[in-house]
């Protein structure tokens, strides 16, 4: 009974994407085990897109068991190039992202949504992309172990799942089976970033992931909705709670936005004080659900509404908001509307976190695969700017002027952003997206000082009482105070200090656009300011 019900399970998962435009294989004829990998899809996405390149490698004019050898060499190489270090340029994030070489070709291995449609080229390279999806893989060469569903793109691994059913078997099991049973040594499919990028464990009821395989010490992350401010998933009444799985977030255009926007790896190096000893670490850093909805949605409802609208993001602590903002800020500044225009000339992000100036110029590194992409407004970088850069203003009007996609300032440096979008005429056509990173911040310190300037005197004595100031209200206050230009004009009624004990909810007003998640909530706000505050 218990593997009918999980074939039904499997089912219902594999025939929702097949329709979605998924390739399907109902078993694991053609995969290759020792090199972890779907030759037939390789061979068929490079073919199809790159026929010159392909015509390099495997000569039209050899004879066919030439062209065999050709392909199996090729093979070798895109193995070789997988297996590097994910440092050196390996693994399959960065072959899906950046491609590999076989002498004398240089070959792309997947093609990512263009912002655009002006290039059909792109366009059609992208429909091209071959997303499988393969039931019951037999990974293993040591045993005969198997997986539920293994997800390719292109002939390479991604995604692994393992399916359970709660009234047989519950989510932990499928976790249990990930930690005792799913040893990654001597297994390529299972290594760290160099095959498969995530695992899912999945009951009908709830979803859970993780990024490395390590026995016993695997850490999985829930990837549930959240259901009504606790853990979990709602009960759906028309199938399983865990269904927005493969209905949503394995949608091809979804799936293939995550691999190429989205997921990207955290290297990082630690010091010990004491002894001196240096620590490197590489995470990889897929989304979790409350992050991809959030970034999901806002995006969709940024590029229908245009500039001129107000958002509210609520994150709880340790749900990811630095990457949470990482990924919104860097989809906003390449994003495109229905008509192919750009959407903002340049996203501005308002923080007092140094780490979010480094991860953010590290994430969209990766992501644009070149540097120079974030600019960040501060007494050092005006200093390194030289002789003709002698203010803040001065600087941000020059990054504002020369195009840079994200530009990043602090609470008491936004003033001058406003400043030099004001009295800079190049700027007066612009538009920009303004990321306000802790909109509840701190009452107290230099940066509270600052934004208390322009509260009056009675609110600013019931701040003095023990009341709270909306951070983000008074942002908007700055920009109807110092910018007359069109592209960041006020918002009505923002909300002022408020007497204890009530807290600080930035006036939220009911929205269409509210994440499920008990770890972030999204909510739209005032739509008459030119300037988008998220």
């Amino acid at each position: 009974m218990a593997i009918h019900h999980e074939k039904a399970f499997e089912n219902e998962l594999c025939a929702t994407l097949e329709a979605g435009g998924w390739l399907y294989s109902p078993t694991a004829a053609g995969y290759d085990k020792q090199r972890a990998l779907f030759p037939d899809d390789v061979y068929a996405w490079l073919q199809q897109t790159q026929p010159e390149e392909w015509a390099k490698v495997v000569k039209p004019t050899a004879s066919a068991a030439e062209q065999e050898k050709a392909k199996q060499q090729l093979l070798d190489r895109l193995v070789a190039t997988l297996d590097l270090p994910l440092d050196a340029g390996g693994g399959t994030l960065n072959v899906l992202r950046g491609g590999f070489k076989k002498t004398p070709a240089s070959f792309a291995m997947c093609a990512f949504k263009p912002a655009t449609s002006l290039n059909r080229t792109a366009t059609s390279r992208y429909e091209a992309v071959r997303l499988r999806v393969m039931r019951q893989v037999y990974y293993s060469t040591k045993n005969g172990n198997s997986i539920d569903l293994v997800l390719f793109v292109n002939g390479l691994p991604v995604a692994t799942i393992e399916l359970k059913t709660e009234n047989t078997q519950t989510l932990g099991e499928a976790i249990a089976q990930y930690k005792q049973n799913r040893d990654p040594k001597g297994e390529p499919l299972l290594g760290f970033g160099n095959r498969c990028l995530v695992h899912f464990a999945v009951s009908d009821d709830r979803v859970a992931m993780t990024t490395k395989l390590a026995g016993k010490a695997t850490h999985f992350l829930p990837f549930d909705r959240g259901n009504d401010g606790r853990s979990g998933n709602p009960l759906n009444p028309g199938g399983a709670a865990s269904e927005y799985l493969w209905t949503e977030v394995l949608q091809l255009d979804a799936w293939l936005h995550i691999l190429g926007k989205l997921l990207h790896l955290d290297k990082r190096t630690q010091t010990d004080p004491i002894t001196g000893t240096v620590t490197k670490t590489t995470t990889l850093l897929f989304p979790r659900y409350h992050q991809w909805e959030l970034v999901t949605r806002l995006l969709e409802t940024a590029r229908a509404e245009g500039p001129g609208q107000r958002y509210l993001v609520q994150h709880s602590a340790g749900s990811g908001k630095t990457n949470s903002i990482s990924w919104l800020a860097h989809g906003l500044a390449t994003l495109h509307d229905a008509d192919d225009r750009k959407v903002f000339d340049t996203v501005i992000v308002v923080t007092d976190r140094t780490v979010l100036d480094d991860q953010l110029q590290k994430a969209i590194s990766q992501i644009e695969g070149v540097d120079g992409t974030v600019a960040t407004i501060n007494a050092d970088e005006v200093r390194k700017a030289g002789e003709n850069v002698t203010s803040k203003s001065a600087l941000l009007a020059k990054e504002l002027l020369s195009g840079k996609l994200i530009v990043i300032v602090t609470l008491q440096t936004f003033p001058f952003a406003l400043e030099a979008i004001r009295e800079n005429s190049g700027l007066t056509d612009k538009r920009f997206a303004i990321i306000a990173d802790e909109a509840h911040s701190s009452q107290t310190g230099e940066a509270a000082k600052k934004l208390k300037e322009v509260l009056t005197a009675d609110e600013r004595a019931a701040v003095d009482d023990g009341g709270e100031f909306d951070t983000e209200a008074v942002l908007a206050e700055q920009m109807a105070a110092r910018a007359d230009s069109p592209t960041c004009r006020s918002s009505p009624s923002p909300r002022r200090p408020r007497r204890r004990p009530s807290s600080c909810s930035g006036g939220r007003t009911p929205t269409a656009s509210r994440a499920r998640s008990t770890s972030t909530r999204c909510s739209r706000r005032s739509r008459r300011a030119t300037s988008s505050t998220c």
